[in-house]
C-alpha cells in the first residue's frame, strides 16, 4: 500500500490561555499562566487540599447559544468550540459527509453532569433528572455533538486512555486516512474535571500541587522543587487529511503529520514504568513508522505533567530512544502554562508542536528556576527560533493504566 502524506490544515482552541488557538499561542509564546484561585464556594466549603486550577479562560456561555450550554456536558462544550474554530481555520472544506470522520477524545467524560444529576436525585427526587443526563454524561458526548454539528457520517469515534487520549485520536486519524477511511478527520479531545471530586482524588494520590499561595507557579516541570500538576480544562481540535485532498482544495497546511504509535506498560495503574521501555517504544515508532530518522527530530512537547516520578521517567524513555543525539533536541513543557487538561492535553499540545513548526518558534516551559540535575535536558525557558529547513518534533503523552501515545510531526 502507497503511503500518502497527512498533513494538518486547521487548529481550533479553547484552553486556560485563551478562548481560541491564536490566543492561547500568543499567550503560551509570552510566557503567562492559566493556573489561578478557585472561587467557586464549593472550593472552601468542602475545605478541598487543593484550591486553584487552570480554568478556561473564556466561559463557554460567551460562546455558544443557551440551548447548547444547557443540553451538553461542558466536556461536549468545549470540544463544538474547538472544532468549529478548528473548521473554519482549515476553510469549512466542502466535503462529502460520508467521507468526514471524528475521531474525539476525553480522560473522564461528563463528569460534572454525572455528579450534578446524582445530587439531583438524592435531594430533589427521580422525578427531577433530566432526560438528557445520559446522552450529556457518555464519554462519546463531544464526538457526537461535533459530529452532528458538522454532518460527519463516516464515523463518531471516542478514545478514552487517560491522559493519553486525544494523542491517540490524532494517532488514529492518521491511521484512518492511510487506510481510506476518510477524506477529513477532526481530531483532538477535551475535559472539564474541575470539580470538587477528582480534585479531591487526585490530591489524595498526591498528585497535584499543592502551592495554594501561589497557583501560577505550581506546576514547574523538571524543577526541583516541583510537587504535582496542576489541573486544567478545555479543548483542542485538528483538522486532519490527505496532503493530496488539502491540495486539491488549496488549502493552508500547518504541518505534516509523519505518524503515530500507541503502546503500553503494563506495570502498574497510575505509576509509569520508571524504566520508560514502552514509551521509547511509542516515540521510535512514530518517528520510524513515518519514514524518518530519529537524528532528525530536532524538538520535543514532552508530557511532563511536573510529578517527581513522572518527569524523569518521561527523561529515561527520552534518553532511551535518543541516546547522545536528545542533548541537541529542544524540549518544551507547555502544561507549566495551561495546567494539565488530562484527555484534552495531547491535542492541545500537538498543535503547539505544529504551530511551532509552522512558526518556526518553540515556546517556552515556564517556572523552571532550579532545573533538576537528574533531568539534564535542554529545556527551551524563552522562545526559541527553529532553523530552516526539514524539521522533525514529537509530542508525547503518558496515562494512567500504562498508555503511551506520541506523534510525530515534519515541517510543511
Amino acid at each position: 500500500m502507497t503511503t500518502k502524506r497527512i498533513v494538518i490544515t486547521g487548529i481550533g482552541a479553547t484552553t486556560p490561555l485563551g478562548g481560541n488557538a491564536t490566543d492561547s499561542w500568543d499567550n503560551l509564546l509570552a510566557g503567562k499562566s492559566g493556573a489561578s484561585r478557585l472561587e467557586q464556594p464549593w472550593a472552601e466549603e468542602l475545605e478541598l487540599p487543593v484550591r486553584f486550577a487552570a480554568q478556561a479562560a473564556v466561559p463557554t456561555a460567551d460562546i455558544l447559544d443557551r440551548r447548547e450550554v444547557k443540553r451538553l456536558d461542558p466536556s461536549s462544550q468545549f470540544a463544538l468550540i474547538a472544532a468549529r474554530e478548528a473548521w473554519q481555520d482549515a476553510g469549512a472544506p466542502e466535503v462529502d459527509p460520508e467521507r468526514l470522520l471524528v475521531d474525539w477524545a476525553t480522560g473522564i467524560g461528563g463528569v460534572w453532569t454525572l455528579l450534578d444529576a446524582w445530587d439531583t436525585l438524592r435531594e430533589k427526587g427521580p422525578r427531577r433528572v433530566l432526560p438528557m443526563t445520559v446522552p450529556m454524561l457518555m464519554p462519546n458526548g463531544p464526538a457526537a455533538a461535533i459530529g452532528m454539528d458538522l454532518g460527519a457520517r463516516g464515523g463518531e469515534r471516542t478514545v478514552v486512555s487517560a491522559c493519553a487520549s486525544s494523542t491517540e485520536s490524532l494517532a488514529n486519524a492518521y491511521d484512518h486516512l492511510q487506510a481510506g477511511l476518510a477524506d477529513i478527520v477532526v481530531a483532538g479531545g477535551s475535559e472539564a474535571a474541575i470539580h470538587p471530586l477528582p480534585l479531591a482524588s487526585f490530591a489524595a494520590m498526591q498528585a497535584l500541587s499543592k502551592r495554594n499561595d501561589d497557583p501560577a507557579i505550581a506546576s514547574r516541570p523538571y524543577d526541583v522543587d516541583r510537587d504535582g500538576f496542576v489541573l486544567g480544562e478545555g479543548a483542542a481540535a485538528l483538522i486532519v487529511e490527505t496532503e493530496e485532498h488539502a491540495k486539491a482544495r488549496g488549502a493552508r497546511i500547518y504541518a505534516e503529520l509523519l505518524g503515530g504509535a500507541v503502546t503500553s506498560d503494563a506495570y502498574h495503574i497510575t505509576a509509569p514504568d520508571p524504566e520508560g521501555s514502552a514509551a521509547a517504544r511509542a516515540m521510535r515508532a512514530a518517528v520510524e513508522n513515518g519514514g524518518a530518522s530519529l537524528d532528525d527530530v530536532v524538538h520535543v512537547n514532552a508530557h511532563a505533567t511536573s510529578t517527581p516520578v513522572g518527569d524523569i521517567a518521561e527523561y529515561n524513555a527520552l534518553r532511551r530512544v535518543f541516546g547522545a543525539h536528545l542533548d541537541d533536541i529542544a524540549v518544551t513543557a507547555t502544561k507549566a502554562s495551561t495546567g494539565h487538561l488530562l484527555g484534552g492535553a495531547g491535542a492541545i499540545e500537538a498543535a503547539y508542536t505544529a504551530l511551532a513548526l509552522h512558526h518556526r518558534v518553540i515556546p517556552p516551559t515556564i517556572n523552571l528556576d532550579n532545573q533538576d540535575p537528574e533531568i539534564p535536558l535542554d529545556v527551551v525557558t524563552t522562545p526559541r527560533e527553529l532553523g530552516s529547513g526539514d524539521l522533525l518534533a514529537i509530542s508525547n503523552s503518558f496515562g494512567f493504566g500504562g498508555h503511551n501515545a506520541v506523534v510525530a510531526f515534519r515541517s510543511y
